[in-house]
């Protein structure tokens, strides 16, 4: 795939000639520098593998394909399509759109959110979220702290901003916030830029599954207030809880400091590509200012409708147990099947399990599991120093069925004993 990406960004950026003596323009020869700085960077996608038939899609972060409500959804649209008719189809939208503002709304508030109308702005999927905040709140001087490893595709939205990051280490009690304060009192006492903001997933964190204790939620809160920075919290799955739901950061924050994430994308299906962040309100509306229009209508009407008739704290338990049946399969076929010296977090909500497979370079490996019938994530594409790593990846117990679960675990310890060899 990364082959196939070069080689078309090559043909992109290069110049031939016309008929006659007109040579044809380069187009980056317009582009501004922070552009060209950001072409230089791994093209996005990358770390996704090129996944053939028949393999057992350990990789894939989706929802289970029996969750995706599309009955329910058929008769929400159908339902809207009845009384509304062309009215969805139009830029403007369903005269229902509004309402999913209130939606979300309410169930912020249910968990502890209380966030005004002006406060919140609908996005296009979480990724939109972290881009517009990328573009309201970053420049090239900016510094923004990130977990280390982290979410990729933020990764690849943050850099195409800025080259100044902080990295801070996860454990299995989430964001370790006592070696953040060490580092934020090092650089102010030799006057280096603090960061304007923390990029954090804390609870069910992508990759690790790890959740930041309350403790460090509280800790992380005044570190905030001391040194002046925001916090943006992806709280994606936030509401994917196994056992107790992590108290989110925004219901503990007094000073305004947090902008929360969120998506129906691991809750209700990703490809209608409707999430929020919910924040300051000249946040927001700086965001909603660079947003424009740049909406999905139909898909935002259409979750209204559903949302409308559906009992999402059901739902939810439904999520939940059946995610926890499926982790819970395949903890066990891991500790049957993988070598001793891997290593693990226990998951206790989301989607993912996160291992270290010591002295093996996981993305090497990754050709042979692919031969084999298994697909994975590899750790380096969730790290800036991706040599950080290359012992580590990621597995989802999310999207394939029991089965494929225990067969994909039994496939990957395989591979991992030929890589000893």
């Amino acid at each position: 795939m990364e082959v196939k990406v070069r080689e078309y960004t090559h043909h992109l950026i290069q110049s031939d000639k016309k008929e006659g003596s007109i040579d044809v323009l380069k187009g980056t020869a317009f582009f501004p520098e922070h552009i060209k700085t950001a072409l230089k960077n791994t093209p996005p996608g990358e770390w996704l593998p090129d996944i053939p038939a028949g393999c057992i899609r350990l990789s894939s972060g989706y929802p289970a394909p029996h969750l995706v409500p599309v009955k329910e959804f058929k008769a929400a649209i159908a339902g809207m399509l009845d009384v509304e008719e062309d009215l969805p189809f139009h830029y403007i939208g369903s005269p229902g759109i509004p309402r999913l503002k209130e939606q979300i709304r309410e169930r912020l508030a249910v968990r502890g959110m209380a966030v005004g109308e002006e406060e919140l702005l609908i996005t296009s999927g979480a990724c939109q979220a972290i881009d517009l905040l990328a573009r309201v709140l970053v420049d090239r001087d900016t510094v923004v702290a990130l977990e280390s490893p982290t979410y990729m595709e933020a990764l690849e939205i943050f850099k195409n901003y800025t080259e100044r990051f902080i990295s801070l280490a996860v454990d299995e009690h989430g964001l370790d916030t006592t070696l953040f304060e060490k580092a934020l009192a090092e650089r102010k006492k030799t006057g280096r830029a603090l960061p304007r903001f923390l990029y954090t997933i804390p609870s069910f964190q992508n990759p690790t599954g790890t959740t930041m204790s309350a403790k460090r939620r509280e800790h992380l809160l005044s570190l905030a207030s001391k040194y002046d920075f925001l916090i943006i919290e992806d709280d994606a799955y936030g509401e994917l809880g196994f056992k107790e739901k992590p108290v989110p950061i925004k219901a503990l924050d007094k000073e305004g400091r947090v902008i929360h994430i969120g998506s129906f994308s691991k809750v209700v299906a990703p490809g209608l590509r409707v999430g929020w962040l919910a924040g300051p309100g000249d946040v927001t509306k700086a965001a909603a200012w660079f947003k424009k229009d740049l909406d999905h209508p139909f898909a935002q009407a259409s979750m209204a409708a559903f949302l409308e008739g559906t009992d999402f704290g059901k739902r939810l338990e439904l999520l939940t147990d059946t995610y926890r049946q499926k982790a819970k399969e395949m903890i066990v076929s891991m500790k049957k099947n993988l070598p001793e010296e891997v290593s693990w977090y226990m998951p206790e909500g989301g989607y993912f399990v996160w291992l270290k497979v010591p002295g093996v370079d996981t993305a090497e490996m990754l050709e042979k599991a692919l031969d084999l019938g298994v697909s994975y994530v590899p750790g380096k594409y969730f790290f800036l120093d991706q040599a950080k790593g290359s012992e580590f990846l990621r597995i989802s117990f999310s999207y394939v069925e029991k089965e494929e679960i225990i067969e994909g675990v039994k496939r990957l310890g395989n591979v991992m004993k030929t890589m000893r060899k």
